[in-house]
C-alpha cells in the first residue's frame, strides 16, 4: 500500500477519548494528512461540516459522550464522504443501516485506523 495514500487528505476525526484522538492526530500528521478536529460531540462534527470544505474521509467513534454519532454519519453519507467507525460496541449494536460501514473494535491500534482509512481510498 503506498505510503502517500493519506497525504494531503482532509480527515475528520470524531473521538471523545483524548489519548486516541491525540495519537490519531500525530499519526495523520506524520503521513501528511490534515486532521479536522478532533471533535468530541455530534454537534461539533456537524458544525465542522458546515464551516468548510467536506472532508475526504472520517473516523467516527460510535458513542461521543453518551450520544450516538449516527446524525453525523448520515450527514457524511449525504455528502458521499467515506468513513469508518471505532467502537467498543458489537456489530449487533450498530443499526442495520450502517452494516456496510467498517467497524474497528476498541481498543484499536492507530496503525489499524490508518490502514482502514487508506482502504477507503482504494475501494
Amino acid at each position: 500500500m503506498p505510503e502517500d495514500t493519506l497525504q494531503a487528505r482532509r480527515i475528520l476525526v470524531a473521538e471523545d477519548e483524548y489519548f486516541l484522538a491525540d495519537e490519531l492526530s500525530s499519526a495523520l500528521q506524520d503521513v501528511g494528512a490534515e486532521m479536522l478536529g478532533p471533535v468530541a460531540s455530534v454537534e461539533g462534527g456537524l458544525r465542522m461540516l458546515e464551516r468548510g470544505a467536506a472532508p475526504d474521509a472520517a473516523c467516527l467513534d460510535v458513542n461521543l459522550g453518551g450520544e450516538n454519532v449516527y446524525p453525523l454519519a448520515d450527514a457524511l453519507i449525504a455528502r458521499a464522504v467515506p468513513f469508518v467507525f471505532t467502537t467498543g460496541y458489537d456489530q449487533a449494536d450498530v443499526p442495520d443501516a450502517y452494516a456496510h460501514i467498517r467497524r474497528l473494535e476498541k481498543p484499536v491500534e492507530v496503525a489499524t485506523v490508518l490502514r482502514a482509512l487508506e482502504d477507503l481510498f482504494r475501494s
